[in-house]
């Protein structure tokens, strides 16, 4: 019984010690855009002013039914994907990380595949549905599930804002790879709801691709 309390001590600490690291990445994430604008006197394509959408979030979000194969079929552009179509990603569920391993494949521009693999977990400074997303080399950043039926479709949305600026990234998850589908129609319509424009979204190609 000791043992058990003091490993779930040991776990929580490292819980509040990992949210404590993504919050502080987040903060000089943050400066180094707005820092970078003041030097360039420019914005890069990703950086915008404003700020982030107040999103909704999946209701008694379930790890174990979100888990599996989702490809991305849309997208808001993101100067960290590598690849450029026939992505997709495996998720398998980590009960010890309270979220997911997750590999992500694609073809680059040149049709080279191209894979990435890092992990998306809950930490305690938010509700469930709203995940870190957590890959080498790229800087973490959230994953908030607005809606998801778990079968056929899933809508994300990621944004960091700071001073007035924000950088707003999106994606439409389908269990099919399938673009501008059921996936599509279901999440253009919440993304509208929740403020956020399916307009500034493009196509993630799924055709002639060797899923």
């Amino acid at each position: 019984m000791g043992s058990y309390i003091r490993g779930g001590v040991h776990r929580v600490g490292q819980r509040n010690i990992r949210s404590l690291r993504d919050m502080l990445g987040l903060a000089v994430f943050a400066f180094g855009l707005v820092a970078s604008v003041s030097c360039a006197g420019g914005l890069p394509d990703f950086l915008l002013e404003g700020k982030c959408a107040d999103v909704s979030l999946q209701s008694n979000f379930d790890a174990r039914r979100y888990a599996g194969r989702w490809f991305m079929t849309e997208i808001i552009e993101n100067p960290y994907m590598p690849m450029k179509k026939c992505i997709s990603s495996k998720y398998d569920v980590d009960e010890r990380e309270d979220g997911f391993q997750v590999t992500t494949s694609g073809l680059d521009a040149n049709d080279e595949h191209k894979s990435l693999q890092g992990k998306i977990y809950h930490t305690s400074r938010f509700p469930r549905g709203h995940l870190h997303l957590d890959f080498p080399g790229v800087i973490g950043s959230p994953y908030k599930v607005i809606e998801t039926d778990y079968e056929s479709y899933s809508c994300v949305y990621s944004c960091i804002d700071w001073s007035g600026y924000k950088t707003v990234f999106g994606f439409v998850f389908s269990r099919t790879p399938e673009n501008w589908g059921d996936a599509t129609k279901k999440c253009a319509s919440v993304f509208e709801e929740n403020g956020v424009d399916f307009n500034n979204f493009v196509a993630v190609p799924q055709s002639d691709c060797d899923h």
